[in-house]
């Protein structure tokens, strides 16, 4: 379905940060929104940021902003982009581009006055439009009709475009699960095929922020199954396992991406493999920990042990691994199990070294050995004693002072 201008005025209307965007294009009359924006706004999608284009530099298309009294960041002056900051709304503004030289990781660029030749660059069709304030849709490679016939295309060969660029083959499938249809681009899968060990020329951070945002997505599974296909999964993730992945997706959860990144991969390795964070990487050495086990059926006491060995958000991820591994099908006692791990107000063990001293242990690795055995006495009582009753406990575990 062809968008009408008038309808996609309409839509630019409703949009969060409309105002600011009607102040740049009141400052640069020529500038056009651009990429994933206009793709949003032809189908009808939340646009999440507005990007736009301009024949001007970099350096002009500042200088015209702060005199009109906008703030500007130079974000990226080597690259053309600028952002422009309005009602704390930021707008990225970036110089019309042609490539002059690639890597596989980056481009040499040079500026242009040419919207076909910087559209000519970008990775797929539905991401080469652009569209003016008065609603005229620019679509060089015919990306709103591959739009509309749910059908992810690489803008001229798709080859050159991953040899240009290898993590454009990952970029694929995150836009295969979002906006492609059930017949994937035959060209694009041959391509990404032809080029897995194009891969080894990115960076591991590039790799895995990608690659969670595919985790994340919808339509996993058969992007899964489709990446398994062209080679590029076992590139990316040797020991990797679909049908674990399969099985957690089964249960029918809002899982995030770090734990169907453990499901597809089930070894805490794959942190390390993929530079993720330490907060990332920590999770991921949480989910492999058999202890506590985890099941539908544990009381109170076991969950309140569970809680001081691992933070409720780590226990909830494993209640969905053990729930894959054990039963995949959406059982109510999980989700129970879920909610009382929840409503648990977390243990905090009473005592301290100073109530050891206070009952007569000198400070040294006897006190600590003292106060490690009643920690572990309260857990066996589920973590219930309160302060006191820790202290009675240790004052007739202590050694007769006579």
């Amino acid at each position: 379905m062809v968008v009408s201008p008038s309808l996609l005025q309409e839509r630019l209307r409703h949009l969060p940060g409309f105002a600011g965007l009607e102040r740049l294009w009141a400052i640069i009359p020529t500038a056009r929104l651009v990429g994933g924006s206009v793709r949003d706004v032809l189908c009808g999608a939340t646009v999440h940021d507005l990007d736009l284009a301009s024949p001007l530099p970099p350096e002009e298309a500042q200088a015209r902003l702060e005199k009109a009294g906008v703030k500007v960041a130079p974000t990226g002056l080597a690259h053309g982009t600028i952002t422009a900051v309005i009602d704390h709304h930021p707008y990225e503004v970036t110089t019309l581009r042609r490539d002059v030289e690639t890597d596989g990781r980056h481009a040499v660029v040079a500026w242009t006055d040419d919207w076909q030749e910087d559209a000519a660059r970008r990775d797929f069709t539905i991401n080469a439009m652009s569209l003016d304030r008065d609603g005229t849709l620019y679509d060089f490679f015919h990306g709103q009709e591959d739009l509309e016939a749910r059908r992810v295309r690489f803008v001229g060969q798709a080859a050159q475009r991953i040899e240009e660029d290898a993590l454009r083959a990952l970029r694929f499938f995150r836009f295969q699960a979002r906006y492609g249809g059930d017949v994937p681009d035959r060209e694009a899968c041959a391509a990404i095929t032809q080029h897995c060990q194009n891969m080894a020329q990115l960076s591991v951070e590039r790799i895995a922020s990608e690659l969670l945002k595919i985790l994340a997505g919808p339509n996993l599974e058969s992007t899964i199954g489709l990446m398994d296909q062209t080679g590029l999964l076992r590139t990316l993730l040797p020991q990797a396992e679909p049908s674990g992945l399969a099985a957690l997706l089964a249960c029918k959860g809002q899982q995030r991406a770090l734990v169907r990144l453990y499901a597809l991969s089930p070894d805490p390795a794959v942190g390390q493999a993929l530079k993720l964070s330490n907060v990332e990487k920590s999770a991921l050495n949480a989910y492999a920990k058999a202890h506590p086990v985890l099941r539908p059926e544990m009381d109170d006491d076991d969950i309140r042990r569970a809680r001081v060995l691992q933070s409720e958000a780590v226990l909830i991820d494993r209640t969905w691994l053990a729930q894959a591994h054990y039963d995949a099908s959406p059982e109510d006692s999980w989700g129970r199990l879920r909610a009382r791990i929840a409503a648990i107000v977390q243990p905090e063990f009473p005592l301290s070294g100073r109530d050891g001293i206070m009952l007569g242990l000198k400070p040294g690795p006897e006190l600590g050995q003292w106060i490690k055995k009643a920690r572990a006495w309260w857990m066996a009582q589920g973590c219930r004693p309160d302060r006191h009753a820790c202290q009675t406990w240790l004052m007739q575990q202590l050694p007769s002072q006579e």
